[in-house]
């Protein structure tokens, strides 16, 4: 037979870990809208997402590509050096957007093209996010901003 103190340990514990279960699994659910990855657009060109998926994408804008349309939507294409996906977004560009500069978008890949709903880019000359640099790094495109 189970003495008393014994039992009751055995009840904390249990309580404890059904606890620490249900709260790992309520901060799962509220984060999964939360979670956005990262990949290059060679990731990209590899193995595509589903439509519904939501990701962000970075590399460089590539030269020549810039194209604004009607009203607030903008054309243009990213790349790594290894590959190029166009991307399509409406709304207005930050101030330091520009082709050949380095920038990070969320959205979704729809037929090909990444249709974006948030653009950011590089605040000064010599940033770029870590994600893109390491991207660019796996491609053999990056190369060491002057004076660093």
């Amino acid at each position: 037979m189970i003495g008393l103190k014994k039992k009751r340990r055995i009840q904390i514990i249990v309580l404890a870990f059904v606890a620490l279960a249900g709260s790992t699994a309520l901060i799962g659910y509220a984060m999964q809208d939360g979670i956005n990855f990262f990949r290059s657009p060679s990731q990209i060109a590899a193995d595509p997402p589903t439509s519904s998926e939501v990701f962000r994408i970075g590399g460089l804008v590539e030269a020549g590509s810039v194209n604004r349309g009607n009203g607030k939507t903008v054309t243009f294409a990213v790349t790594d050096g290894g590959a190029t996906i166009p991307v399509s977004y409406t709304g207005i560009l930050p101030d330091l957007f520009g082709e050949g500069q380095g920038m990070v978008a969320t959205g979704s890949l729809v037929t090909g093209t990444f249709h974006a709903t948030e653009i950011l880019a590089k605040h000064d000359e010599s940033y770029m996010p870590k994600e893109v640099i390491d991207a660019l790094k796996e491609q053999g495109v990056y190369k060491e901003p002057n004076g660093s």
